[in-house]
């Protein structure tokens, strides 16, 4: 059995941050889509423009917020856009309330929230190998894996009640707030932060904006996860609006059952997180990361055969419960390796240059999957999405290029 480790005051602040902010973020899934449709009266291409537009722009815009991250102390940053989201989302109710809210707006926010999830996604990566001993990260991704899973399985369920009881901007209201306890949790920290080498007198090179491309595609480990992690995950976003429509238009499932079918597999989720180091106490890290990032390739096609009544909804719980929990043991593994192989001067401008391209990437293979849809149909799209996944662990990186002595090492704090 592995012991539970205490990893410190500090990571229990950032830990507590990012529990709060994630149960805020799931609580108010789609709100804007709800409130562009409830509010707005808004048609099908506004919603999928809000959906797809606003984190594309806000990628966009983010780009040269990595390199300014890097040469900065990483908690005022994290304080900076926690507190940029929640005043941003809370010109939501504030327009609505004063009979003012349109769908610019939403759009704006959309966009702004986006570019601000990026870099506190970057100065978070950097703190957090700041703050917590090599041997010690994949115990602590593990903990942000299961609270993501349990912030995923809890928010939209109680999201959905809260507007249903309140109204359409209610969730915005928590979600703001929950960045807002976010910023308080990170400021608690405390102020021991080394002040970067380069400091905000010295202006950003033009090499600083394609810094983090040119480390991972030149890392012979990084560059095969990072086109695999961004293929994956587009394939599997890209599948997820057609088969809403295919469970709740064609199948003829009830809002409630198709809440079910993705709620109830994020056990997965807790399950593989706590899995996760188990499995390299036994086993070779590498391998297990490998391992569980082909399995997880291998579900998605079992969505293209779902049928209408009970069989229908528990193949879709099957195939999400495998899903997920594959997903839950190769996150910490990769999350953890991800940060060990960068150094330290190189982690915001990396982590900002990989989610700037996942959310780019999702949002053109989301766009694109779409249009197929529209030229098949949802479950042929969702079929062919299944079988291009199954391609992907051909680009999991095969050889571990670590030094010896630090797999060892590795292997001897599992």
């Amino acid at each position: 059995m592995v012991a539970r480790r205490p990893l410190g005051r500090q990571f229990g602040w950032l830990w507590a941050a990012y529990g709060v902010s994630a149960f805020g973020t799931w609580l108010a899934f789609d709100a804007f889509a709800l409130i562009a449709v409830l509010v707005l009266h808004a048609g099908p291409t506004q919603v999928a423009v809000l959906a797809a537009a606003g984190p594309a722009v806000g990628a966009v815009a983010a780009v040269p917020l990595g390199p300014w991250v890097e040469f900065r102390r990483k908690r005022p940053v994290m304080v900076a856009m926690d507190l940029t989201r929640c005043v941003a989302l809370m010109s939501v109710p504030a327009a609505f309330a004063l009979g003012r809210l349109g769908f610019v707006q939403l759009l704006v926010v959309s966009v702004v929230v986006a570019a601000a999830d990026i870099a506190f996604t970057a100065a978070s990566g950097a703190c957090l190998k700041a703050l917590v001993p090599p041997e010690d990260l994949l115990v602590a991704n593990g903990r942000f894996e299961s609270t993501t899973w349990t912030a995923t399985a809890l928010g939209p369920p109680l999201g959905t009640a809260a507007i249903g009881l309140i109204g359409p901007v209610a969730t915005v209201v928590v979600d703001a707030l929950s960045y807002l306890l976010s910023a308080a949790g990170i400021r608690a920290i405390g102020d021991s932060e080394p002040i970067p080498a380069r400091t905000d007198a010295r202006r950003l090179r033009p090499g600083d904006l394609l810094e983090g491309w040119r480390y991972i595609l030149a890392h012979p480990t990084l560059r095969p996860l990072f086109f695999n992690t961004i293929l994956v995950n587009g394939l599997i976003m890209a599948a997820a609006p057609l088969l809403v429509v295919l469970m709740l238009g064609d199948l003829g499932f009830a809002p409630w059952q198709y809440g079910l079918a993705f709620g109830l597999p994020c056990v997965g989720g807790l399950i593989g997180s706590r899995l996760s180091r188990r499995l390299v106490a036994r086993f070779d890290r590498h391998k297990v990361m490998l391992i569980a990032g082909a399995l997880r390739a291998c579900w998605p096609l079992g969505l293209a055969f779902v049928r209408p009544g009970t069989a229908g909804l528990v193949l879709v719980v099957a195939v999400e419960l495998g899903l997920i929990t594959c997903i839950g043991v190769f996150n910490p593994l990769f999350a953890t390796y991800r940060l060990e192989q960068i150094p330290a001067d190189r982690v915001a401008r990396t982590l900002s240059a990989w989610s700037v391209t996942g959310k780019l990437t999702t949002a053109a293979v989301t766009a694109l999957w779409g249009l197929l849809a529209g030229l098949t149909d949802p479950r042929t799209a969702i079929a062919i999405a299944g079988l291009l996944a199954l391609a992907t662990p051909f680009l999991l990186p095969r050889r571990d290029h670590r030094p010896q002595h630090e797999q060892k090492l590795a292997g001897s704090h599992a």
